[in-house]
């Protein structure tokens, strides 16, 4: 008999995060049939010895190389067969009741094909990212120019249930049947952008995406080397590809402004970050200081 949940977790030279999501999903496991996987992308730490040794239960696919999220996901994905798929960041520390709870609502809401859940920073605020709109051309402008609340759905209540379009990769409870009705992540994303993607296709399957109000922590970024230039471009790459994909077909006078915003958006990326590279090589002590 297959499981209810199967938690699928990527990771990269995380160790001391993904000991302490593993422990949180073990505690919010706790009376559901479930099981994990962690996909370890080629990690040079101390990841997969800290898997043998504190984590035995735990299925882990070790590549020999980063072959990307997506796909290092799509690999566990297939070796699972539960009723349902959780992608978890390994970033993340998962609240005890939010599992139960967010199976609970799928399971009274057969039309939901994925739901994402109250995503909380370090300090305890709720992150915007919880909730997204599609990044429609018109949306993705209004984005690019600093309005956010339209992309970021800001007139839905923190603590009631509500219908959203994006789920976030960073809690992404998926349905097995919609999965398998829509397909999986789109490896053309090597990093970012493919949980838009697979929200957007699931829509376009009939299903529905939810926000749940249950809580994890996120420690975002903390995964990633954001100051690096392979962040900048892999990011705005994902971009590209998503419109591209998705928004191709419309005339040059819709699709080249979001274009060029987006190349605006990632130039403007890089030079904040070389900038600050080179005020810290200017003023190094102040950087020193600034730490303590």
């Amino acid at each position: 008999m297959a499981k209810k949940i199967s938690i699928v977790i990527v990771s990269y030279n995380v160790s001391r995060l993904l000991d302490e999501c593993l422990q949180s999903v073990a505690r919010a496991l706790e009376g559901v049939d479930g099981e994990v996987y962690v996909v370890d992308n080629h990690s040079v730490d101390d990841t997969l010895e800290m898997l043998r040794q504190r984590h035995p239960e735990v299925h882990v696919i070790a590549n020999e190389q980063n072959v990307g999220f997506a796909r290092a996901n799509n690999q566990a994905i297939r070796m699972s067969a539960a009723e349902y798929v959780l992608l978890l960041n390994p970033d993340t520390v998962v609240y005890e009741p939010t599992l139960r709870g967010v199976l609970d609502f799928m399971d009274r809401h057969p039309e939901a094909g994925g739901a994402g859940v109250r995503m909380r920073s370090r300090d305890g605020q709720p992150a915007p990212e919880s909730r997204r709109a599609l990044p429609t051309p018109w949306v993705a402008m209004l984005k690019m120019l600093g309005a956010t609340k339209r992309y970021y759905m800001s007139h839905l209540s923190w603590d009631e249930p509500g219908q959203i379009e994006v789920i976030s990769g960073a809690f992404c409870l998926l349905r097995r049947k919609a999965l398998d009705q829509v397909g999986l992540l789109d490896e053309d994303y090597f990093m970012y952008g493919e949980d838009i993607d697979l929200s957007y296709r699931l829509l376009k399957g009939g299903w529905q995406n939810w926000y749940v109000p249950y809580d994890i922590i996120h420690y975002k970024g903390e995964s990633t080397q954001k100051s690096s230039f392979r962040y900048v471009h892999t990011f705005y790459q994902a971009m590209l590809i998503f419109f591209r994909k998705h928004y191709g077909h419309l005339s040059l006078l819709f699709s080249l402004p979001v274009q060029m915003a987006i190349y605006f958006r990632a130039s403007l990326a890089l030079l904040q970050m070389m900038l600050d590279r080179l005020h810290r090589f200017v003023n190094p002590n102040k950087f020193k200081r600034s730490k303590l």
